[in-house]
């Protein structure tokens, strides 16, 4: 897996996967199609992960918008295409002190170089991919990994403080996604 080679070391990690009966291309269709209509409570969650920043008066935080994909939305806000095996995996890429109260990616990063080599003190980066295997003539093995090292001791403590918050609201939205994406993917067309 690409996400292997960009990121090979972590110390906080999630692995999801979901079997769909469609072929491998109208799954890694639907990865990069599905929006955040399409999942159930995405939005609620969201606004839940946002409400520090719009009590201190630092903004909306982040709100997907219901017809986009939710990938495009992704870059948008401050993930990069970390690589892309077509058909096969994509995998997306972040640094920011997640655990302070205005949230989100607080590094802006060009390329997946940047994020590879980046490894300033009181960060964490986070990588995430979406990988899909043929199981037969007509199933698909849909699987998303997370994956996340702080940059430093300081930043893994005050992220292991987070993530013990987070993890449960984490692992639902990947399995909402997921399901999105089963959703999408088995529908006729």
């Amino acid at each position: 897996m690409m996400l292997d080679e960009l990121m090979p070391r972590f110390q906080f990690h999630e692995v999801h996967s979901v079997v769909i009966r469609a072929q491998p291309p109208q799954v890694f269709a639907a990865i990069k199609a599905v929006t955040p209509a399409e999942m159930m409570l995405v939005g609620a969650l969201f606004a839940l992960r946002a409400l520090p920043s719009r009590l201190l008066g630092r903004g909306p935080g982040i709100r997907p918008v219901s017809g986009r994909p939710l990938l495009e939305q992704a870059r948008q806000g401050g993930f990069v295409l970390l690589g892309e095996a077509p058909g096969q995996e994509i995998v997306l890429g972040t640094v920011g002190a997640f655990w302070s109260l205005r949230g989100g990616p607080s590094v802006r990063l060009a390329s997946a170089q940047e994020f590879v080599d980046f490894m300033n003190p009181g960060y964490a980066k986070a990588a995430m991919n979406f990988s899909v295997e043929a199981m037969g003539t007509r199933r698909t093995r849909l699987r998303t990994e997370t994956r996340i090292l702080p940059t430093d001791p300081t930043a893994r403590r005050k992220f292991s403080r987070y993530w013990r918050v987070i993890h449960a609201g984490s692992a639902l939205i990947r399995r909402m996604w997921l399901g999105a994406i089963k959703r999408r993917a088995e529908s006729p067309a």
